[in-house]
């Protein structure tokens, strides 16, 4: 599987690509960029999409966005809508979930720091099966 890690804290980004890598031998390839990050899902190499909710500075065809605005609008193109995201956050409280996921139209949410890598990465798998078929 092939997982897009956008995250801005580029250690925190590391630590986890090490361990998803490590312990499920996928491949991951990291970002915080928009541009980048529109690049990889449009060409069809993503198989799921890791969106920290976060990204300070991060711009938009001139527009400061979060995660959630990204994961939005990469579900409203017809060449990236079928992506599996993640939300991935260590700030959002468990009442606001439901309106992040609702927001961002995103597939699921994860709060950080990530514990059980071995449970995240099932529930990676099984929304990426469930979108493929």
């Amino acid at each position: 599987m092939n997982i897009l890690l956008v995250e801005d804290d580029r250690m925190l980004a590391e630590a986890t690509a090490t361990i998803i890598e490590c312990i499920g031998g996928h491949d991951v390839f990291i970002t915080d960029e928009p541009r980048e990050i529109f690049q990889q899902c449009q060409s069809g190499s993503i198989d799921v999409v890791m969106m920290d909710v976060n990204l300070p500075g991060a711009e938009w065809e001139g527009e400061s966005v979060s995660g959630a605005d990204l994961s939005r609008l990469l579900k409203t193109q017809p060449r990236t809508a079928n992506i599996p995201i993640v939300l991935v956050t260590a700030y959002a409280m468990f009442t606001e979930q439901e309106y992040l996921l609702q927001m961002s139209q995103a597939d699921s949410f994860y709060a950080k720091p990530i514990l059980d890598f071995d449970a995240f990465l099932d529930n990676l798998n099984q929304l990426v099966k469930r979108n493929a078929g």
